[in-house]
């Protein structure tokens, strides 16, 4: 389970370095503003501060993930370093799964996208915590 757990928080920080992607380097091109339902290159402009800073939380909660992953599969288990890697890939990971709930009760167009963002926490966190407690 623990295997499992890091592949699933290691898939959720890529997927949230893809998200930095577009919200923060890529947002005013076309593609990625009607991804996110914007109506157009104006709304684009006038949102590019604020998706450019949200882009950058989406890129930390992906480095405390990885650091986290990198941390547990690379010490040895109990070690200070593999607790603080847990600690890691729970906090990152809990967050990215909450920012998906907030998401989906946005409304109901917002449903696959908040599916999308949080299966992958979801099994991270859940096996994580089947590993750690058996």
């Amino acid at each position: 389970m623990i295997l499992a757990s890091l592949l699933f928080a290691f898939i959720a920080a890529a997927l949230h370095v893809y998200i930095f992607t577009m919200e923060s380097l890529t947002w005013t091109r076309p593609a990625t503003w009607k991804r996110f339902g914007l109506d157009s290159q104006a709304d684009a402009e006038t949102t590019r501060s604020l998706a450019y800073n949200q882009g950058f939380y989406n890129l930390f909660l992906a480095i405390g993930a990885f650091i986290g992953v990198g941390c547990v599969a690379l010490t040895s288990e109990g070690s200070a370093a593999s607790i603080a890697g847990w600690t890691l890939i729970f906090t990152c990971c809990g967050s990215m799964l909450l920012a998906a709930l907030v998401l989906a009760l946005s409304g109901k167009k917002y449903l696959r996208a908040a599916a999308t963002q949080g299966a992958t926490p979801l099994l991270a966190v859940v096996l994580g915590i089947l590993a750690v407690a058996l």
